[in-house]
């Protein structure tokens, strides 16, 4: 691998689904998982990422993205971390940090602004809580 990225995750019980999370978040990159016995180096060419949804599917509906740190004893790369989710990226990668969190804001926004919208008319989305996320039924 030219470019490796990714988190190196302290040997525990909940290895194995973190590295499936990072799988599935990952689809058509090459996962790279090496095991050193006390922990393991999960990796991937350039950029990788995983999701407080996908952890939530492998580990449990109370998961939160921010105790993914207490399993990460390291990591290789750039992290970039959001309230849901964390990717690492190589330096040289193309897209920047400041693109990609620009990006993210306007679209906090544009949601922001159509549930208050929403909210002022009355109008309620089937299956989605007021912070829109989805709640089940």
């Amino acid at each position: 691998m030219k470019n490796p990225v990714g988190p190196i995750l302290r040997m525990g019980d909940e290895v194995e689904q973190v590295i499936a999370a990072i799988e599935d978040d990952n689809p058509g990159s090459a996962i790279e998982v090496i095991d050193r016995g006390a922990y393991v180096r999960v990796q991937g060419e350039d950029r990788i990422t995983v999701t407080e949804q996908t952890l939530r599917r492998y580990l449990g509906a109370d998961f939160a993205i921010a105790s993914f740190g207490e399993m990460m004893t390291a990591f290789s790369g750039r992290a970039i971390t959001s309230s849901d989710a964390i990717t690492w990226e190589s330096f040289g990668h193309t897209q920047s940090a400041t693109a990609r969190s620009t990006a993210a804001r306007s679209t906090a926004a544009r949601s922001a602004a159509a549930r208050s919208a929403a909210a002022r008319s009355g109008e309620s989305r089937s299956g989605e809580s007021q912070s829109g996320r989805q709640v089940p039924a």
